[in-house]
Parts: C-alpha cells; sequence; structure tokens
C-alpha cells in the first residue's frame, strides 16, 4: 500500500542537542508525520526521543548503520526493535543483513540496506579499494538485500528506476540527498529535486537542511509534500 504524501517525507533532525530537536518537531507541528534520528542526535541524547516520538503517534528513522559482527548486530537490532520505530539502516553486507533479519523478526520494525552512501561517486569507491563503480556495487548489494528479506533499500532517486527493476516493487526505496530546486547540494553529490525522486521511483524522501535550516521550516516541508502529492497524482 502507498503512503500518503505526507507520510512519504521524512525530515533529518541533524541537529546538535534534543531540545534543537524538540524545538523543529514543535514547529512543524502536524506537516510532518515521520523524522529521521541519525549519529548526531543519537549521541547527544536522541534516544529517548526517538521512544517519545512513536509513542506521540509519529514514525521514526533510525539512521544508524549497523554493520559488526553477526552477534552485535543481532542484539542490537532487538534493542532498536523495542523502540517502536519505523526503519533502521544496516550496512548492506550479507552476514550483517543475515542477522539482522534473523532478529527483527516478530517485530513491525522494517530494515533497510545501505548500498552506496549518496555522497560517494566512483572516485571515491576506488579510493576505498572497491573494484566497482557506483551503479554495480548498488546493484549487487540491492540484490543481496532482497534475497535476503530486507524490507527496502536506501539509494539515490537517480537509481531507484533501475533498482524497482532489479528488485520488483516489494522492497521500499528511501532516497536522501533530496534538495528542492535552487537549494544548496551541501555535501551530497548525487542529488535530485522531489518530484525527480517521486517520478522515479521512490516510496520516501529524506530532506534535512533545506527543512530545517530554512527561515519558514513547515512551509518548505508542507511545499515538498505538495510536490510529492503531484509528482505521485495524489
Amino acid at each position: 500500500m502507498t503512503p500518503n504524501p505526507r507520510e512519504r517525507l521524512i525530515v533529518a533532525l541533524d541537529l546538535p542537542s534534543v531540545e534543537s530537536a524538540e524545538a523543529m518537531i514543535e514547529r512543524l507541528g502536524d506537516t510532518v508525520g515521520f523524522y529521521k534520528i541519525g549519529y548526531q542526535l543519537a549521541f547527544a541524547g536522541g534516544l529517548p526521543l526517538a521512544r517519545a516520538l512513536t509513542q506521540a503517534g509519529k514514525q521514526v528513522f533510525l539512521d544508524m548503520k549497523l554493520h559488526d559482527i553477526a552477534n552485535t548486530v543481532a542484539q542490537g537490532v532487538e534493542s532498536i526493535a523495542a523502540l517502536g520505530v519505523t526503519f533502521l539502516t544496516i550496512h548492506g553486507y550479507p552476514q550483517t543483513m543475515r542477522a539482522a533479519v534473523e532478529a527483527k523478526a516478530g517485530s513491525r520494525l522494517k530494515l533497510l540496506a545501505v548500498t552506496v552512501l549518496t555522497s560517494y561517486d566512483d572516485i571515491d569507491l576506488h579510493e576505498a579499494g572497491y573494484a566497482l563503480g557506483v551503479d554495480e556495487l548498488v546493484a549487487d548489494r540491492a540484490k543481496r538485500a532482497h534475497d535476503l528479506g530486507l524490507d527496502g533499500i536506501v539509494c539515490s532517486a537517480a537509481e531507484a528506476s533501475a533498482l524497482h527493476l532489479l528488485v520488483g516493487n516489494d522492497m521500499v526505496l528511501v532516497t536522501p540527498g533530496i534538495r528542492p530546486a535552487g537549494s544548496a547540494h551541501n555535501d551530497q553529490k548525487r542529488v535530485v529535486t522531489p518530484a525527480s525522486a517521486i517520478a522515479a521511483g521512490a516510496d520516501y524522501l529524506v530532506v534535512g537542511r533545506p527543512i530545517t535550516a530554512a527561515p519558514d521550516p513547515p512551509a518548505v516541508a508542507a511545499a515538498i509534500i505538495a510536490d510529492i502529492a503531484k509528482a505521485a497524482g495524489a
């Protein structure tokens, strides 16, 4: 079932403190119903905030990109599932994915495989020692994630159409690197606009600084949701 346009926008709370995140959540109000918590906020006390958001009826994407020995990954996934969050990212390595899928059994938690970070390009992969380019490595990891039973993939929207052809429509595609027309790319290299991402087949869009650093965050969020609705024909 396709989520409604409001649910398809995930606002990244890439903020330095729980207080600043709470202020942003209050400012956005009912405009936004889905938030991402990553390293910066999680390590500043954001995990209790994740639980509080889920208890308040909001959805949470916990962007931890887990990768470790299988037992450690499994224990982490079990603890995160108890928070009631909707999405959790793990790196797309087979042993990591197998452990996470087994550990989340019986919970509502959905696992998202990270294929290649959207801040990486072919040169970055070469520097890291990979023989494959971005397109080849993304395809390989996405296929493995599908076969191992993950719920979705984090990918660039530029890759969404090809990934749907590769893994079908039974996995959700969550796309960071979304920038409304005219906004700065910052440290992202593979970016697209909200409408282009939806047209390419993205299911959820992650947007951070274009909203949280805007003079009027609710207005920007509402405009993105409107773009999503228009592109989706909702």
